[in-house]
């Protein structure tokens, strides 16, 4: 699947790969910094912003996906970040094409399985992709009419100015989703799973760091080991004051770390 892109500065290739419900645009600023010393690549993964949609949706297409995007750029290697379904992404791509990998950044994810995490939490995806689907935009005149529509499934104003983002005007002028939105749906289990196994050698061929929110829960202490029996030289930083979205609550903290780390 060819994805659509946004690029930023010249120097080493860097491809910054987004979280579910995100796209591109929601890494501009971030690019932009960073684009100071890299060629800076942000995708829209399937089913996500300006890129095609697809009834399917796992993370080897999303390895295919990106497989396709760094030979249609004629890219040797690069560095790669992603974000939480987008950090599973960029660690099934380096496990699988470790020799296209110049350094790997995963930001506040593990690579474990989410599914019985996603079932407990007070907000689970199944009832944000359901309260998506729930939106007749027929009736639908303004952005606010959605928000008020969200909001009587999402009490979280957090994610319902999330989703948001996700609304555009269509060839017809009418208001909609840029997700594929019954896709997600159909395919939720599968991207919150997304275990990464253990490979035959431990994989050492590229620095590696994981960046974690001290007040998120999708790193935890007891996750490190399963880490580092994939990527036994890992490192681990924690940003205070910073949730799941650490890039958008702790923007310069974020890139303080980064740039440390790959330079």
């Amino acid at each position: 699947m060819e994805l659509f892109y946004r690029k930023y500065g010249e120097g080493v290739p860097m491809i910054i790969v987004h979280g579910l419900y995100g796209a591109s645009d929601n890494w501009v600023s971030i690019a932009k910094v960073l684009s100071a010393g890299f060629e800076v690549f942000l995708i829209d993964q399937r089913n996500h912003g300006q890129s095609p949609h697809s009834k399917e949706h796992n993370y080897r297409l999303m390895v295919d996906d990106l497989y396709e995007f760094v030979e249609n750029q004629n890219l040797d290697k690069a560095v790669l970040m992603g974000h939480s379904m987008g950090g599973k992404t960029v660690m099934h791509f380096a496990k699988e094409y470790p020799e296209r990998v110049e350094a790997l950044i995963v930001l506040d994810i593990a690579p474990k399985s989410y599914v019985e995490l996603s079932k407990k939490a007070s907000i689970h995806h199944y009832l944000i992709l359901n309260a998506m689907r729930s939106i007749d935009f027929s009736k639908i005149t303004n952005r606010k009419d959605v928000e008020i529509r969200l909001s009587e499934k999402i009490d979280d104003e957090r994610i319902r100015l999330f989703l948001l983002k996700n609304i555009y005007r269509n060839k017809n002028n009418k208001f909609s989703w840029r997700l594929n939105v019954e896709a997600l749906y159909q395919n939720i289990d599968e991207i919150m799973n997304g275990e990464l196994l253990p490979p035959e050698e431990p994989i050492t061929g590229f620095p590696v760091l994981f960046i974690r929110g001290a007040d998120s829960n999708y790193i935890l202490d007891e996750d490190i080991e399963k880490i580092h029996e994939i990527f036994p030289y890992a490192e681990l930083k924690t940003i205070e004051n910073a949730g799941h979205w650490l890039h958008a609550e702790q923007p310069e903290k974020l890139l303080k770390i980064i740039h440390e780390f790959l330079s």
